[in-house]
């Protein structure tokens, strides 16, 4: 008797997790920053980050890179062992207090408080990835935990990620996969190894636009304490969505396979093709 090929079997995706993918897709590939600034603030931002000076963009983006690595130790070092719960609230009252802060002092103010706000947003991104299966212990988990803050910078205000989610994640595959490697088994992060500062490097050009937005929001004169206390509310709020989206995938990918979400969101998405990563 002749052995047939292996079969592979496709399992159909159920139209629960059909609509949290649909969910999904709408949160990475149409949110927009700047739409969630005009809210908080009641004004119509434009171009945030073309508002501030080329020396004050720097800037920020240079407060965005330490943040980062800021991030990066928290991720580390404690993450994984931090009890499971839903802070969500929580971390936006704290972001809060910090924008408050922040929008009193004005830009001045960033190299302290955008630390203390990537720090609770971390945090309550780690939360979400929980909620949606992923374990913190596994380094890898951690890395997608940052990957995140690469998720919210559009070149452009209405300008969609140039070629969505999808290619964003093919665009930091094989960094994720070294960061990752390079953490496993370790106790504490060098932000200066190869591996972690081309990680850090990707993700800090994207996280710094949506930074340099922030920060010309703030300031605007007159903004003041409380409106900078709602700036950081959407800061971290924006955030939350997209680590929603983006574990929300990540969830799918273990129970479906990549290759079956990856193409029902280019399908959803209206994309041709998919990433890897």
């Amino acid at each position: 008797m002749t052995q047939g090929l292996p079969q592979v079997v496709f399992r159909a995706m159920s139209e629960a997790d059909h609509a949290a993918l649909q969910s999904a897709v709408d949160i990475l590939e149409r949110t927009s920053f700047v739409e969630r600034l005009a809210a908080a603030t009641g004004r119509r931002i434009g171009f945030a980050g073309r508002m501030l000076p080329p020396d004050a963009q720097a800037f920020a983006a240079a407060a965005a890179r330490r943040s980062l690595e800021t991030a990066l130790h928290v991720a580390v070092s404690s993450l994984a062992v931090t009890p499971r719960r839903d802070g969500g609230r929580l971390h936006q009252r704290l972001a809060a207090v910090s924008g408050a802060v922040g929008g009193a002092i004005g830009l001045a103010s960033l190299p302290v408080e955008l630390p203390v706000s990537t720090t609770i947003m971390l945090r309550s991104i780690a939360d979400i990835a929980r909620r949606e299966g992923e374990n913190l212990a596994d380094p890898e988990a951690l890395i997608a935990c940052l990957q995140v803050f690469a998720l919210g910078g559009h070149a452009e205000e209405g300008n969609l990620l140039e070629g969505g989610y999808l290619a964003l994640r093919g665009l930091l595959a094989k960094s994720v996969t070294d960061a990752a490697r390079f953490m496993g088994g370790r106790a504490a992060a060098d932000a200066t190894a190869p591996a972690l500062a081309r990680f850090l490097a990707l993700v800090s050009t994207r996280f710094g636009v949506v930074v340099s937005q922030k920060a010309a929001a703030q300031a605007v004169p007159l903004i003041g304490a409380l409106s900078g206390a709602a700036i950081n509310l959407a800061f971290i709020r924006h955030f939350q969505r997209l680590a929603q989206g983006h574990f929300t995938v990540r969830r799918l990918e273990r129970v479906y396979g990549r290759e079956i979400v990856y193409g029902e969101y280019a399908r959803m998405a209206g994309r041709t093709t998919a990433a890897e990563g």
